[in-house]
């Protein structure tokens, strides 16, 4: 395919039609339509936080619309989605399974995630658990008591739940379900019975070449640079994968409008013949794949974003845990939110838009009816604003309600 010339909106309509986010979903989401939307993104990535909406739910709902969060349960307890360690923790689909599991049989590469000495140290409990969970059934960590006098906190997990995750790691457990979110974890031989290595396992070469192209679907558009992020792939051969893909046709050079020469993979060349607008306006998650490469959401789409929840409060430039406002193919502006889930109100702190945002009639319409579907998807009766710009002050109300549209 001869390269082509693109605007810097065409690029963006490009990452966004790979994304699933370039118009809204039309009916009601379907079971299949959750496993479709992870499998076009390639990765869920899980995050615990939960002042709105915990991530996977989130992602999905920017998606899918207003579907049942039960299904991303159900998807796992089915075995059509494992848990393991790909962007960072992320649900995958089952049939991507052999791409992860050169990781799982080399687990001193994954850094703090793993560590050998521990499992070193502790092999006669460990050798124990296992004879637990294989005499007694899947487990969670919070079935086991922690040490007499030690303190809560990530850095300071209690044996078992050492135990566990180093299991995790090494593939010799897998997350069986999410019970309250927690982590049920049983045997991998339980859960793959029919896995055999010597059959079914990819070389890390094979495997990483096969990442980097379901990294390639799922941006659509992209610069080298951005490529082996996805997977948090390290040294990967991405100058001869790209030179092999030209040969064969699966990818092509294009020239955007500030960005130079991007690639764009044989999945969107409709695009390139037949550019499709963008229309849809959603509620992002600080971890949807849209954003989560900071450096790759400023280049495309001229935004300076990152989670400030690790950030001394004094220090945070915007608040806890911001959302990115994306809107009919640009990111617009954030907004920072929490569910008050007794009061049944999504509470919207502090609104922010981008520098030059035009407040058309539009904007107004659509963002008030992406909040208020935000809420309700949530089991808010009311979306509650505190401080939000002059702009959109004096034409929204400060409370509204979220009962359902009539159209």
């Amino acid at each position: 395919m001869m390269s082509s010339n693109l605007s810097l909106i065409q690029a963006r309509q490009i990452q966004l039609a790979a994304q699933g986010l370039l118009r809204p979903v039309r009916g009601k989401a379907r079971f299949e339509d959750l496993l479709a939307s992870i499998r076009q993104m390639s990765l869920l990535q899980i995050d615990t936080i939960h002042v709105v909406a915990r991530s996977p739910y989130l992602v999905l709902f920017s998606r899918l619309g207003e579907y049942p969060a039960e299904w991303l349960e159900q998807a796992l307890a089915q075995k059509q989605l494992f848990e393991y360690w790909a962007h960072e923790a992320c649900f995958i689909p089952i049939e991507d399974y052999p791409l992860l599991r050169h990781r799982m049989l080399n687990p001193d590469a994954l850094g703090w995630k793993y560590n050998q000495a521990w499992v070193d140290g502790h092999q006669q409990e460990i050798s124990g658990l296992l004879e637990h969970i294989r005499e007694r059934g899947p487990v969670r960590s919070a079935d086991f008591d922690a040490l007499p006098g030690q303190k809560p906190g990530w850095w300071s997990w209690k044996p078992h739940k050492r135990h566990l995750e180093n299991l995790f790691s090494a593939g010799e457990l897998m997350v069986t379900e999410r019970r309250n979110f927690q982590r049920v974890y049983d045997l991998r031989q339980r859960m793959m019975p029919n896995w055999d290595d010597r059959l079914h396992a990819l070389s890390e070469e094979v495997a990483v070449q096969q990442m980097l192209d379901r990294s390639a679907a799922s941006l659509g558009i992209f610069h080298p640079s951005w490529l082996a992020d996805y997977y948090r792939l390290k040294r990967a051969p991405v100058a001869t994968q790209l030179a092999q893909w030209l040969e064969q046709g699966r990818i092509c050079e294009v020239r955007v409008e500030k960005l130079g020469q991007l690639y764009v993979h044989h999945t969107r060349y409709s695009q390139l013949e037949n550019p499709q607008a963008a229309t849809h306006t959603a509620i992002l998650s600080p971890f949807d794949p849209l954003v989560w490469h900071r450096k790759r959401a400023s280049e495309l789409f001229d935004f300076d974003y990152r989670l400030e929840c690790y950030t001394p409060e004094a220090k945070r430039q915007y608040g806890y845990f911001v959302l990115p406002i994306l809107h009919r193919g640009a990111l617009k502006g954030r907004l920072d939110a929490r569910m008050l889930r007794k009061d049944r109100v999504l509470q919207v702190r502090e609104l922010w838009l981008e520098p030059d945002t035009r407040i058309s009639q539009l904007l107004l319409d659509d963002l008030q009816r992406a909040l208020t579907r935000f809420a309700r998807w949530q089991g808010a009766e009311h979306v509650r604003l505190e401080k939000i710009p002059p702009e959109l002050a004096h034409r929204w109300p400060t409370v509204w309600p979220t009962v359902p549209e009539s159209d």
